[in-house]
């Protein structure tokens, strides 16, 4: 019997499954942690050459024999990195990743050169956010101007990783979507902010082909061999992990919604055609699969709630037992979760608010429930101005590490007045990816099933973690959340510097 293999390359970790689609289980699954650099400035960076190690490791870890029937996989990777490499493919400096902020007064340089956020949206579909990958380029020619005169490939994490597999440079329209650059109504890379970006050279030069969704490159035998794979793997182009997690929760076709609860938190929805906002108040991505996703992202997530278990030296394994012992709006404590600037709403410069302290409330269980809350009530935030743009959806499928706790999955139900279901493949990117690569494979093979087919038939649920919103609770919220957005009003002025 023949596995696809998804590979998720994200900011803590990089995780690698296998799939046996006959059987419709996941065979086997393996992990390894990764270090993150962060600076005062805000620079948050990992090399590319961890997250290669991290893929050997994780292949050695699994069963020879099951590596051996790996026919397809693809990659999943956090959006908006930069790779630098040079001619032969060599990485000149390390990767600035999507939660790096050090670049925020590159984004106001780029869209003033082209008239201001209001026509960097009209021009590619975006302003360009802290974080994204545009912004990487002028920092990078000002700081390390070495490596910057070198370059010759803007690699984006996933894209280095196919790099890696096949020996070949390709981009896909999902993951290249985030770097800024890309027109989404046209998906053309737009001439203008490239130019914005960096004047004295042709930055289109630098930029990998666009591959078609379902295009398939062969392995490189070499690290075929090194991974214990077959030398006749095809590999898939992958995308964003937003992107493939929108696949493995089944998120291909319009009406869905999905909610990632990772280091960082996403909201997204599928759709046929392209949904850009004039405002720019969520982002206006293509899929993976041929189609957009609009998204809202927070840049602080889990990040928050582990923070503050590590502070108080307990595992967020037992943070349910936290949210149990303390009520919905924790007795008025509010947590502004911003401690790596903020994305959604768009404080590049904010810092993490605690309000509201008094002797009832100043426990680690209460500021447990407030880093819970304040990350929920950033995504309900964005979820607001999809509902004023008249998007409606019945219900949010979750995924992501906090998908794993049930007071989690009640708060999102309780917060949201939406009830809450949970794939039963839990890593969705990895597993995302993985049917990807099922998909392209498939179809180079003479089947024109969809990827809508592909993910009715594999993505399942797991009923006995769904939620759904109880009236009591879900007032108590509605409340808190109103306080959150008084408090986010009154400090957001502070932090727009």
């Amino acid at each position: 019997m023949a596995f696809t293999a998804g590979i998720d390359a994200g900011t803590q970790s990089l995780k690698v499954v296998l799939y046996d689609a006959t059987a419709r289980q996941v065979v086997a699954t393996a992990s390894e942690p990764l270090e993150l650099t962060s600076s005062e400035d805000g620079s948050r960076e990992q090399h590319p050459s961890a997250w290669v190690a991290a893929m050997h490791t994780c292949f050695a870890r699994l069963d020879a024999g099951l590596r051996a029937r790996v026919v397809a996989l693809a990659v999943s990777g956090q959006q908006h990195g930069f790779v630098p490499a040079d001619t032969e493919g060599n990485v000149l400096a390390p990767a600035k990743l999507w939660c790096d902020t050090s670049t925020t007064a590159e984004c106001a340089q780029i869209m003033d050169a082209v008239g201001g956020a209001q026509r960097t949206i009209e021009l590619a579909g975006n302003p360009i956010l802290a974080g994204y990958t545009a912004s990487k380029l002028p920092w990078t020619k000002t700081h390390r101007p070495e490596a910057y005169a070198r370059l010759a490939s803007i690699l984006l994490p996933h894209d280095y990783l196919n790099f890696v597999l096949t020996g070949q440079r390709f981009c896909e329209y999902g993951d290249a979507s985030g770097t800024g650059w890309l027109d989404v109504r046209t998906r053309t890379w737009s001439k203008d902010l490239l130019r914005a970006t960096d004047p004295d050279r042709d930055l289109a030069d630098c930029l990998p082909p666009i591959a078609a969704p379902d295009a398939l490159f062969p392995i490189d035998p070499a690290i075929a061999a090194q991974l214990g794979l077959s030398p006749t793997v095809q590999v898939a182009v992958g995308g964003g992990d937003n992107m493939m997690a929108a696949i493995g929760t089944g998120c291909v076709e319009e009406g869905r919604l999905a909610m990632s609860l990772g280091t960082s938190g996403t909201l997204f929805a599928y759709s046929d055609t392209p949904v850009v906002d004039p405002q720019g108040a969520w982002a206006a991505f293509c899929s993976s699969t041929g189609g957009w996703l609009p998204l809202i992202c927070t840049m602080n997530c889990t990040v928050a709630t582990e923070q503050v278990a590590k502070l108080f030296g307990f595992s967020t394994r037992d943070g349910d037992a936290h949210l149990d012992a303390t009520p919905p709006g924790a007795d008025g404590l509010t947590m502004l979760p911003f401690l790596n600037g903020e994305r959604t709403p768009d404080l590049p410069h904010g810092k993490g608010v605690l309000a509201g302290l008094d002797p009832t409330n100043f426990s680690p269980a209460h500021l447990y429930r407030a880093a819970m809350e304040g990350a929920t009530y950033s995504l309900k935030y964005g979820y607001d101005a999809f509902v004023r743009a008249g998007m409606r959806f019945e219900r949010i499928v979750l995924t992501g590490g906090g998908s794993h706790s049930a007071a989690w999955r009640q708060l999102v139900a309780d917060v949201f007045g939406l009830p809450v279901d949970v794939p039963a493949q839990a890593e969705g990117a990895a597993f995302g990816a993985a049917l990807q690569a099922l998909w392209a494979s498939a179809r180079a093979n003479g089947d024109d099933a969809s990827i809508a087919d592909i993910a009715r038939t594999h993505v399942a649920l797991d009923p006995a973690r769904s939620a759904t919103p109880d009236p009591a609770r879900a007032a108590a919220y509605a409340n808190a959340y109103q306080r959150f957005l008084h408090y986010l009003d009154a400090v957001a002025p502070l932090q727009r510097g």
